[in-house]
């Protein structure tokens, strides 16, 4: 895997103040990063100090459901969790069936009629007809409830945050809605695509990819990095999940790799702390095994760097990912400026 090209420059730690002023923010990452454990946290973390945020999923995997251990959710926007401070996290798992029904009777006014339809089969038959209207239907919900707004003129949500497709979809998500202005030249769809068309090229909108510090996870990021700032979508952070903590000084990384420690000094040093100092041998693969990977993760980290873009490290959940341990990597977001 080779470094990003010569020029860039280096990147910037934490939240950058552009990322600040977004009201979308859309998260995407290669399958197996976290990409959802990482928007949910970051939900949380927008929405400390008394902000209410919305959470978005739109791949119909009631993943956001799973993560907060609750009953698969309703196409309905419903609090799933308290930030600190006060704020507030509503969800919303996004059905496209009943997103185009929703749009048939806000647009085309076919209540009844729409539901007729979908007992037809209307719904499969559209989206299969124009499979970019699937998409259309999906960001279209998600910038009407970003540009929603109370009888008094406030915004309904201070920050929508979408848990999106994986990088390998991640363009063609987004971008789709330019296919569509093409395809539908006037009426409701149109006007329903230039709007989000314009949503996602504004500085109301937020590309944040996850990452893992490893070889392939890192070289689809930079790929991705690419193929958005080509469609006008440049990323906004990337965002380094399950860093593996660096248990050892530098100095002793090399060795501690090739199983180079000295065995009778840890053991010594076993049994001064009261500890069996059989456990040397076994200590001294575990150490080889982190050592290899601190390593390993230090490349990878360096060619993140080199993108020039700014980055936020979440560390790995030693616990396993559950609701407790979505609220540390919030409180890590948190220390990292995000807000």
């Amino acid at each position: 895997m080779s470094h990003a090209a010569d020029g860039k420059a280096p990147s910037l730690l934490g939240w950058p103040d552009n990322a600040r002023q977004a009201r979308l923010h859309i998260v995407s990452g290669k399958g197996g990063t976290g990409k959802t454990t990482v928007a949910a946290a970051l939900a949380l973390a927008l929405a400390s100090g008394g902000r209410r945020v919305l959470l978005i999923e739109v791949e119909e995997r009631q993943a956001i459901a799973q993560l907060f251990d609750l009953p698969p959710l309703p196409y309905e926007e419903r609090k799933v969790a308290l930030a600190p401070g006060g704020g507030e996290v509503r969800a919303l798992a996004i059905d496209v069936e009943a997103a185009l029904m929703e749009y048939f009777a806000l647009f085309y006014n076919l209540g009844f009629a729409g539901r007729t339809l979908k007992k037809m089969g209307a719904v499969e038959f559209a989206t299969t007809l124009a499979p970019g209207l699937r998409d259309v239907l999906l960001t279209g919900k998600a910038k009407e409830c970003v540009n929603r707004k109370t009888k008094d003129g406030n915004y309904v949500y201070d920050a929508v945050v979408m848990d999106a497709p994986p990088t390998g979809r991640i363009v063609s998500f987004l971008n789709v809605t330019v296919a569509m202005s093409d395809l539908a030249r006037k009426g409701p769809i149109r006007n329903q695509a230039d709007g989000v068309v314009n949503l996602l090229h504004s500085p109301d909108t937020m590309v944040h990819l996850v990452t893992l510090l490893q070889e392939m996870p890192v070289s689809e990021t930079i790929e991705a990095i690419a193929q958005l700032g080509e469609v006008g979508l440049p990323v906004g952070t990337l965002i380094v999940n399950a860093a593996a903590g660096d248990y050892l000084p530098e100095h002793a990384l090399a060795a501690a790799a090739q199983s180079g420690l000295d065995e009778t000094d840890l053991a010594a040093g076993l049994k001064k702390a009261g500890l069996n100092p059989a456990l040397a041998t076994g200590l001294m693969a575990e150490a080889a095994e982190h050592a290899i990977k601190v390593m390993a993760e230090a490349e990878c980290a360096e060619i993140v760097a080199a993108q020039g873009l700014p980055v936020m490290t979440l560390p790995y959940l030693t616990d396993g990912v559950d609701l407790g341990g979505v609220f540390d990597l919030t409180e890590k977001l948190t220390e990292q400026g995000v807000r």
